[in-house]
């Protein structure tokens, strides 16, 4: 068999919903087809570039980079023969998804430099003939319009090429790329036309298959190897591309850091210490010799556009960015390894991550942009894939479902665990066939899970990385091809780690919502009692009432410990600490663990870190790990304990200890993990460690798979943690008005307002010449928002107050209606929701309601009755409908009576009863589904009653009976069995029953 063909046209699953392949599949069977050289030209764009790059060279391929143009008609397969090309074509893509005006043939003969062009669009051809037949070629592929393709290349000239136009690797994937391309059209199998998708013949054909479609064209065969040969293979992107600040040579760049680190070090610390200076210099050194100067000036820029931000991340443990004010933990104080950040082994850039205000982010990113420009500028994409849930609506909407069975039946699916792992198709039928009789579901639904494994991860379209953004020094579209975002912002064709791994450098510019509640706060707080908080100087981590509120996890609202398993943690760590270690312990410290070591995978070892951090003797794993685990008891909890476990027991260098944390957190990681875990284990082996304790050890690293975080960061994240966890301790009123206002906590807003009953604070209704959009909270207060009126517009609530503002509060529904002349409906709304009764006078709310009818209609007001006021039950259904919850008290009081004969206890008596079965009213508040490590479902539940929340746990065996039963909104009789964990309270749960309204007890229905 012949392997001079090389394959030049190629689509793999970076082909936005047309080519089937992943790259792995792509390059495995490239190889095995005995080809050296492979061309990846998916549609448009460079998407998997990046990535292409490694997964060929692993498979033993040299890659050649392309893409396949198409607009309309026109269409071109464009290989890039060196880094003039690349450039090339990174524009010429960048132009075909930006330009409106995008002229085709036009633009590319301006970028042709540097590109081989293959293509049967004749008319493209002759007009680039016209101007130089150099490397342009007539493309053959069998099932098109061959012989006119021929007879073309002939009358020209122009040398003819044989491509695939690969978008599966066999036949027998035409069915999934028919599956993506109805998916992408939005049509049914039946409906989807043969000219919407490719032809049955367009696969990887091996060469002797090639051959057979073409026998009397042996030099378009020939002529694949003959470009290859000429296309650039030995792509280098390990230059890092740094960004400009204000066109300053290399040495100002440095020097102007250098001053203004220094600066920043007397506003930091007073007097410059030895160790401060020492440790700014060492700094300085690595920022210099890895030219990072311009980047740390840049971010320093950004950052002074906001008072209030948390820079984090590993950049957090940097002083240069401590003295500049882009972080504000003390890397010396608490400890922080600046070699996380940058050392001087790591080629590659890290980024540093600044968060803002979530609502002005926006206005930061416009500040960058019209500072460095779209020329240089864009933000990093997210790249869509098919998830497991969408796959399952679009393959069942292909086949013609109606949505009502598809809702139904991916409710059903949706507190099953995801799609298993399989290796076989014959695996993943099996597993659909089991998952559909288990739960009732009729052909076709086997099919489409089956088809749903199978499609799960294709590439579907970009999206805009929540705060990514790319500077380049010159012109960011020849490093990656840009487009545009359906906001009309640039963005690159990149996620994170392919632009990383290009050598761009990222700065992330996050929105923050905990910081708009500490600003808006902070605002209240100034505004009731006069007391101006600084916050860039503000460090309440020795505050007592402060401490004692978070070593009870009494810290609901509070930034990054208000989830219920962090709550538990905080709980089971403090409550039985033992008074000598208690004493001792550092709350800030420990909060910096546990807002670490909360991740998932790392729950194993989270009991251990606790009994040790009461005292508990132990012995390291290791004797080697007694002083690099020291701090956190043995136990590894940040990412830097990987780069000091895999120096200390594994012998690598500190820059491989640091690639080995980088690739746990990366996505396609598996074969760099699999090297990385061998040479940890023969630098063990070498060290004599026992087997049996490297097993372990390694265990306790692949913890860090996926969500992990750098002590840095948690320390940056557990300070504005603090920082919420004071305002709740102090100010509780302002504060849960703000973590309300910006709706960017854990719960839900009836949730926090019932918190705050509990903590003794005020539920105010709205009110018209009380209530702003937001909540405003004051004293032992909080004043329910317009914003939470569910149908009430915006800019007409911000209209309500300002006009109350310009000329005075509104003196009756009349004065109001003649200020502001409202809408009947938005009027009505506000009545029914009690924002007039202040200003009623003996004016009922149906009263209030014909009046505003009557003066639509111009009827004298005096002559219409007062109508008897709503009944308290048609009132609790006005504030369900207006409101989302009942504002005038808690929804469990209703079923209070109607349970009165059976025995059950509040959430307040749960610890008098640890071990025993008792019965509870509940509340939904959140959940969490998990999975046990047999792939079983169960499910973590925070209920509430009147007096406190409560964590309840169903196991396998119970959930599977009352997982249909669990929903936000709704009320329940639980019973179950108190469970008590270092002093932490949660409830295992026997059973549940839903309680409805036909349940509740009132007086009248009317």
């Amino acid at each position: 068999m012949s392997v001079d063909v090389v394959p030049l046209h190629t689509h793999s699953s970076y082909s936005p919903m047309w080519g089937v392949p992943t790259l792995e599949a792509l390059c495995q069977e490239a190889r095995a087809q005995g080809h050296d050289r492979l061309a990846l030209t998916d549609t448009n764009g460079l998407y998997g570039a990046i990535r292409f790059l490694e997964v060929a060279k692993h498979a033993g391929l040299k890659p050649i980079l392309g893409a396949e143009l198409i607009q309309d008609q026109h269409r071109a397969v464009l290989l890039a023969k060196n880094p003039d090309g690349y450039a090339n074509l990174c524009r010429l893509l960048s132009a075909r998804h930006e330009d409106d005006g995008f002229e085709f043939i036009t633009a590319v003969a301006q970028y042709r430099e540097g590109l081989v062009i293959l293509s049967d669009d004749q008319a493209a051809l002759t007009e680039w003939h016209k101007a130089s037949a150099e490397d342009l070629y007539v493309e053959l592929t069998p099932d098109t319009d061959l012989q006119a393709a021929v007879d073309f290349s002939r009358q020209t000239g122009l040398p003819p090429v044989a491509t695939t136009r690969a978008a599966m690797l066999r036949p027998a994937e035409y069915d999934a790329h028919r599956l993506l391309r109805a998916i992408a059209l939005n049509t049914t199998l039946s409906r989807l036309r043969a000219a919407h998708c490719c032809a049955p013949s367009h696969w990887l054909m091996p060469p002797s298959a090639m051959e057979r479609h073409l026998p009397h064209m042996p030099d378009a065969l020939a002529n694949t190897r003959r470009i290859a040969e000429h296309c650039s293979t030995d792509w280098d992107f390990d230059t890092t591309v740094f960004p400009s600040f204000r066109r300053l040579s290399a040495d100002a760049a440095f020097e102007t850091l250098r001053a203004k680190t220094y600066e920043g070090a007397q506003w930091r610390y007073g007097t410059v210490s030895e160790p401060v200076r020492k440790r700014i210099e060492y700094e300085l050194g690595i920022i210099r010799d890895k030219r990072y100067a311009d980047y740390f000036l840049v971010v320093d820029e950004i950052v002074r556009q906001s008072p209030r931000t948390c820079g984090r991340g590993s950049a957090a443990a940097s002083i240069v960015s401590y003295c500049l004010g882009i972080t504000h933990v003390d890397p010396i104080r608490h400890r922080l390894l600046f070699e996380r950040f940058l050392n001087p082994g790591r080629h590659d850039p890290p980024d540093i991550d600044i968060d803002f205000p979530w609502d002005e982010r926006p206005k930061i990113l416009e500040w960058v942009f019209a500072r460095y420009g779209a020329h240089q500028a864009a933000m990093v994409a997210n790249q869509n894939t098919l998830a497991a849930r969408a796959a399952m609506r679009e393959i069942a909407k292909v086949y013609g479902l109606p949505a009502a069975e598809i809702g139904k039946a991916l409710d059903l699916l949706h507190r099953r665990a995801d799609f298993v792992e399989v290796t076989t198709d014959s695996t993943l039928k099996t597993w659909a066939a089991q998952v559909c009789t288990a739960l009732r579901l009729n052909p076709p639904w086997p099919d489409i899970l089956f088809w749903a494994g199978q499609l799960q991860g294709h590439f579907r379209h970009l999206g805009l990385h929540p705060g990514g953004v790319v500077l380049v020094p010159d012109e960011i579209r020849r490093y990656v091809p840009v487009e545009r975002s359906a906001s009309g912002i640039p963005v690159i064709q990149w996620e994170k780690d392919q632009a990383e791994d290009a050598g761009l450098v990222k700065i992330d510019l996050l929105g923050n919502r905990s910081l708009a509640v500490i600003r808006d706060a902070l605002a209240a707080i100034a505004a009731n009692n006069g007391r101006i908080i600084d916050y860039a100087a503000w460090d309440p981590i020795s505050d007592p009432a402060t401490q004692d509120l978070i070593r009870r996890g009494d810290t609901m609202g509070c930034f990054y410990v208000e989830s219920p398993a962090t709550r538990l943690l905080l709980k089971k760590l403090w409550t039985t600490m033992p008074p000598a270690q208690r004493a001792r312990a550092d709350v800030f410290d420990y909060l910096v663990a546990v807002s670490s070591i909360i991740r998932p995978a790392a729950n194993v070892f989270a009991d251990d870190f606790v009994r040790r951090a009461h005292g508990e003797p132990y012995r390291a794993l290791h004797p080697l790990l007694e002083t690099v685990l020291a701090d956190t008891h043995g136990i590894m909890v940040y990412q830097e304990d990987v780069m000091k476990v895999a120096v200390a027991l594994g012998g690598f260098s500190v820059h491989d200890g640091d690639q080995l944390r980088k690739i746990l957190s990366k996505k396609h990681k598996e074969r760099q993990l699999r090297d990385y875990q061998r040479q940890f284990y023969i630098g063990a082996a070498a060290r004599q460690i026992p087997r049996s304790v490297v097993d372990q050890v390694w265990a306790m690293i692949m913890s860090f798979a996926g969500y992990s975080f750098c002590k840095p960061h948690s320390a940056s994240y557990a300070q504005v943690s603090f920082k919420s966890a004071y305002l709740r301790a102090h100010y509780p009123a302002e504060f849960l008005a703000a973590v309300i206002s910006n709706q960017g906590g854990y719960y839900s807003a009836f949730a926090y307002l019932s918190e705050g009953r509990r903590m003794g604070l005020t539920i105010l209704a709205p009110d018209i010449n009380a209530s702003d959009w937001a909540y405003r909270g004051s004293d032992k207060a909080i004043r329910v928002g317009l914003m939470q009126l569910k149908a009430l517009r915006e800019d007409f609530a911000k209209h309500i107050v300002a006009e109350r503002e310009a000329r005075g509060p509104y003196r009756s529904l009349q004065h109001f209606l003649d200020r502001l002349k409202p809408e009947t409906a938005q009027t009505t709304l506000l009545i029914k929701a009690g924002c007039f009764d202040s200003v009623a006078g003996e004016l009922t709310r149906p009263a209030l309601i014909w009046r505003l009818h009557a003066s639509q209609n111009r009827t004298p007001a005096g002559y219409l009755p007062i109508p008897a006021d709503y009944s308290p039950h048609r009132q609790l259904v006005h504030e369900w409908e207006i409101f989302g919850f009942p504002l005038s008290g808690h929804p469990l009081d209703r079923f209070t009576k109607s349970i009165a004969g059976l025995p059950h206890i509040c959430a307040q008596e749960l610890p008098r009863h640890i071990g025993t079965t008792v019965r509870l009213l509940g509340w939904m508040v959140t959940e969490k589904i998990v999975s046990t490590k047999r792939g079983e479902p169960m499910e973590f539940v925070t209920f509430e009653d009147r007096t406190g929340l409560y964590d309840a746990t169903f196991f396998p065996d119970t959930y599977r009976r009352y997982c249909h039963l669990l929903a936000s909104a709704q009320a329940y009789l639980i019973t179950g069995k108190v469970e008590a964990h270092f002093a932490a309270i949660t409830l295992t749960v026997k059973t549940l029953q839903t309680l409805t309204i036909s349940d509740w007890n009132v007086a009248d229905n009317h």
